[in-house]
């Protein structure tokens, strides 16, 4: 096997795990960890939102991090098209994050933590939504940058077993 080939099988098998790891990263940040902080009795609503902006925002830088490596294996790949195509919503879904939702929550919160009145908004909901379309987008995209080494390993079967002919009636 040549050296470019088992580079690409490389940056195909890192998508796969990027992609996994990048999901799990989303649930545990948006779903696990933040609406945990709000259940802590002792910490107040403006401490909470600070902690908060300061974590999604570290968030975000990560996740563009982690944009850019995804488009570094996209361009190394076996299949560069399936492996841009499965990582384009998520990276997209960044993108607007960083560009549209973050800037506008982070407003929200310093009028919020100023003591002024913050008109009724929806952004958090969006945000929600964005995660949730962002995690099953990651998880449609390993299984799409995995889909060409799952179809070659069926038709051979397994290293571990081997796939018996099947017999003509």
């Amino acid at each position: 096997m040549t050296r470019t080939l088992r580079w690409r099988r490389l940056a195909d098998s890192a998508a796969l795990r990027l992609a996994l790891l990048w999901a799990g990263l989303s649930v545990g940040v948006a779903f696990v960890a933040t609406p945990a902080k709000f259940l802590a009795p002792t910490l107040t609503l403006p401490v909470a939102l600070d902690v908060g902006r300061q974590t999604f925002r570290l968030y975000n830088h990560v996740e563009l991090g982690l944009s850019l490596v995804a488009v570094l294996l996209a361009l190394s790949a076996t299949t560069r098209r399936r492996h841009a195509l499965g990582f384009a919503v998520p990276i997209l879904l960044v993108l607007v994050q960083a560009l549209w939702l973050m800037p506008a929550l982070d407003a929200r919160t310093l009028l919020i933590q100023a003591g002024q009145p913050a008109p009724p908004s929806h952004l958090h909901t969006v945000y929600i939504a964005v995660e949730a379309v962002k995690i099953l987008a990651l998880l449609a995209a390993a299984a799409f940058v995995s889909a060409r080494t799952r179809n070659l390993s069926a038709s051979r079967g397994h290293a571990w077993m081997t796939m018996p002919p099947l017999e003509s009636a």
